[in-house]
């Protein structure tokens, strides 16, 4: 059975994390002996804050687990502790930088998305607990890493997401660069290995990460498995799940991965290329062509948003949405209720959402939605966005090839944006702390 750990606050959702400290040795088939520490002793300091050896333990445990289930070998003991550790403190800034500026979440969110993770793995939460402890992981402990979580996916929506704009000029330019690369129709599965180069790095500095670089290029193309040499000198979040990206159509991928990528067949591995965030390597693990659909079942829809965040807890949310769902059923217009209430851009448009093809919305939205009838208006949804009342003023069948190509670029292009500014953000994030590191004290 495969559990969504809480290592997904290290490896996933911190997506733009990447380790900042040089790993000088590459990894070697001998793993050296397991070293005796005391586990209360401080590791790290993060600002005012403690990292203990038992926090790294466990953190390492945890990735050592999925790195099983993913039937990756793990880097040499002392390279996994430096990674472990360095993502540790990485995430102690971020949530750091949470706390000073009133950002947190409530248990009810808490519990909710619990329950939520536990019907994943078709579980009642009570079984849930029971798995989580024969895996020998701390039911608290893991509730604990969800709440952090979701403070980090709360800093990239305030900090990134929310001041990205996308212009009419950029979709524009992106469906022209698919016509002239000729990769509109084809996805990419890859896996990276990405070597950072801090901001203002000296020449010195750049050569040695560039010689880091080349160093895992040859142990690649001595027959190493890449995910192994991942694992062992990426910088990346990603490294210890072996760099892999999963699938990104052409236009998704980062510009300087394009013009290799097109070149390669799956299995082959890329040069050392270089961006601005330092050097890289890429392994195109498989391609295809993406399904083309050309007719869907759209509908037209209206809604009321309630959002959950620092300023509205997760109790204060449903009532006050629920105390709208009793005055549209009383009798209330849902453009006037919408206009006054929703939290959100509709808003000034009575909640109108205009058309909504499949995949435009989060799941939860789109699975009410289609439950509602022509007319109709939902119970109380909630989404990660917060809670809503959703009206379906009418559903038809329409061709929406050159209207999706729009939306698809325009999705595109915010993504790329915001995984870039992300990483920049949490590496300056990172960088203005003060970090004391004590891993060689022994």
């Amino acid at each position: 059975m495969r559990f969504q750990l809480a290592v997904r606050a290290l490896l996933t959702l911190l997506a733009a994390i990447g380790a900042s400290a040089a790993l000088a040795q590459a990894p070697t088939p001998a793993r050296p002996a397991p070293r005796v520490t005391s586990v209360d002793r401080v590791v790290a300091v993060v600002n005012d804050e403690a990292i203990t050896q038992h926090d790294l333990n466990d953190a390492m445990g945890v990735v050592l687990q999925q790195m099983r289930q993913q039937k990756l070998q793990p880097p040499p003991e002392d390279v996994l502790e430096r990674q472990v550790l360095e993502r540790l403190i990485t995430e102690k800034a971020l949530l750091q930088y949470a706390k000073e500026t009133g950002l947190k979440v409530d248990d009810t969110q808490i519990e909710r998305t619990l329950q939520r993770i536990a019907q994943d793995n078709k579980l009642s939460v009570e079984d849930f607990r029971k798995a989580l402890a024969q895996q020998g992981i701390s039911y608290p402990k893991y509730r604990e890493d969800i709440r952090n979580e979701i403070i980090v996916q709360r800093l990239r929506e305030r900090e990134v997401e929310s001041r990205l704009t996308v212009s009419d000029a950029e979709v524009d330019q992106y469906l022209a660069t698919l016509k002239l690369q000729n990769t509109g129709d084809t996805e990419y599965q890859l896996a990276h290995i990405l070597v950072i180069v801090p901001e203002q790095a000296s020449s010195e500095q750049i050569e040695a990460k560039r010689r880091r670089a080349e160093e895992a290029l040859r142990a690649i193309r001595a027959g190493g498995d890449f995910g192994q040499v991942a694992a062992g000198f990426s910088d990346a979040s990603d490294a210890l799940r072996g760099g892999n990206l999963g699938w990104r159509p052409g236009a998704r991928l980062p510009t300087v991965f394009v013009d290799q990528v097109r070149t390669m067949k799956p299995g082959d591995v890329s040069p050392v290329l270089r961006s601005a965030a330092g050097f890289h390597i890429v392994k195109l693990l498989d391609q295809r062509g993406r399904d083309q659909s050309k007719i869907v079942e759209q509908t037209h829809a209206r809604h009321i948003l309630i959002k959950v965040n620092e300023l509205m807890s997760e109790s204060d949310a449903k009532a006050r949405i629920d105390r709208l769902k009793d005055r549209l059923d009383g009798g209330a217009k849902f453009e006037e209720l919408a206009k006054l209430n929703s939290e959100d851009a509709s808003a000034a448009k009575g909640g109108d959402l205009g058309w909504i093809s499949p995949g435009d919305t989060v799941g939860e939205f789109q699975d009410a939605m289609n439950k509602v009838a022509v007319g109709q208006v939902s119970p109380p949804v909630r989404s990660p966005f917060g809670w809503h009342l959703i009206q379906v003023v009418e559903r038809r069948k329409q061709d929406v090839t050159a209207e999706r190509e729009r939306i698809e670029a325009q999705l595109a292009i915010r993504q790329r944006k915001a995984d870039e500014l992300f990483q920049d953000w949490v590496r300056q994030t990172r960088d203005r702390a003060y970090v004391e590191i004590r891993l060689d004290e022994r």
